[in-house]
């Protein structure tokens, strides 16, 4: 194993995760916003979900080529669900007494959707992203055939070689990245989850 395979791993799940925030989280808000073009999202997210990993590179693979990008892209495309789903259940979780104070205090839609709904659903949608990059540290690992590189280079080797030391190096690396990400931000989940609890009191 070397640093470089790690990099490349964590490269693959930081960026990935990154990009399926900014994407995930507005859809998630517009599903909100608009409830009938939201249940068409949410069946897609759904959909999208259900396709093997590694057949959604393939397709990607044939038209970006094998790199980086396609694992990316590929990734992405599988992680929508949690973040969208959260975003959006957890705005639809937000209280109508609070929804109706915001309204009473003379808020707009928008004000009321960025001071009020927004934030108070923020616990849920850190509970989505907290999933989400749990999920991409695992999924990542496949990058390695569309020459994504990372942890899955070591993997495939040492199965292919039929290697015992490899396979528990790659996979107890593995563990440590995903209880490193989960304890990172299961630990944001709860600061979020009290204030929650106090804004709701």
């Amino acid at each position: 194993m070397s640093w470089e395979m790690v990099l490349e791993h964590i490269y693959m799940v930081v960026v990935s995760c990154s990009l399926v925030i900014l994407i995930g989280v507005p859809l998630g808000i517009f599903a909100y916003c608009r409830p009938q073009a939201g249940r068409i999202i949410l069946t897609v997210v759904d959909l999208i979900q259900t396709i093997p990993v590694l057949a959604v590179m393939g397709l990607l693979m044939m038209m970006f080529g094998a790199n980086s990008t396609t694992a990316v892209i590929s990734i992405v495309l599988y992680l929508l669900l949690p973040i969208v789903r959260n975003t959006n259940t957890g705005l639809n979780s937000v209280s109508p007494i609070l929804k109706e104070t915001a309204d009473a205090m003379g808020m707009n839609r928008l004000q009321r959707l960025v001071r009020v709904e927004f934030s108070l659903a923020f616990p849920f949608i850190l509970t989505g992203i907290r999933i989400a990059f749990v999920t991409a540290v695992g999924v990542a690992v496949f990058g390695t055939f569309v020459g994504g590189g990372g942890l899955g280079s070591m993997l495939y080797r040492g199965i292919r070689i039929q290697n015992f030391e490899l396979i528990l190096k790659g996979t107890l690396t593995l563990m440590v990245m995903s209880v490193f990400f989960d304890y990172l931000l299961g630990f944001a989940e709860k600061k979020c989850g009290g204030a929650h609890e106090k804004v709701e009191k």
